[in-house]
């Protein structure tokens, strides 16, 4: 009679059971929608959750000496590079290829939450995004969405505020 490890092979989570988790450990509620279309950009969630796009949080992944960086920017903004690289006083701040993205985070391109990444990410967290009392992130395919405020955002991603546009 095989053992019971033999007979059920582990499961690994998804993606959005990750991101689950990761919210639950931080001791927020799971508020992650799944949603039966896409919503694979700023644009598109905003329309399905009935919101201003500015209160959407991109998850967008850069390349930043040598490592990922991590701006949660508002779906309005369009994150200046310069900008940011001056802020931070090194190096260049490149947009990282869907192979990084994946390699460090486990999530696609135009799916990418801010938490359920395999290894902590430096983060910089779009100081515009403060003005919403509710911001929606993404879950980590391109079908969901989790909400969450400013201040919870910034806490679970450990992520420093700074000015993005």
């Amino acid at each position: 009679m095989p053992k019971a490890s033999e007979s059920h092979p582990s499961v690994v989570p998804g993606p959005v059971d990750t991101v689950r988790s990761a919210l639950l450990a931080a001791g927020l509620p799971d508020t992650v929608q799944v949603f039966g279309a896409g919503v694979p950009t700023a644009a598109a969630a905003a329309e399905q959750l009935g919101c201003d796009v500015a209160a959407i949080a991109n998850s967008l992944v850069f390349e930043h000496d040598g490592g990922p960086l991590l701006i949660l920017a508002s779906g309005a903004a369009r994150v200046d590079t310069a900008l940011v690289a001056a802020q931070l006083g090194s190096g260049k701040v490149r947009r990282a290829s869907p192979e990084f993205v994946f390699e460090h985070t486990g999530q696609e391109v135009g799916g990418v939450a801010p938490v359920g990444h395999p290894r902590p990410i430096r983060t910089i967290l779009d100081e515009s995004l403060e003005a919403h009392p509710v911001l929606w992130a993404g879950g980590g395919d391109h079908s969901s969405m989790f909400s969450i405020s400013y201040r919870d955002l910034a806490r679970i991603t450990d992520a420093r505020p700074l000015r993005v546009r």
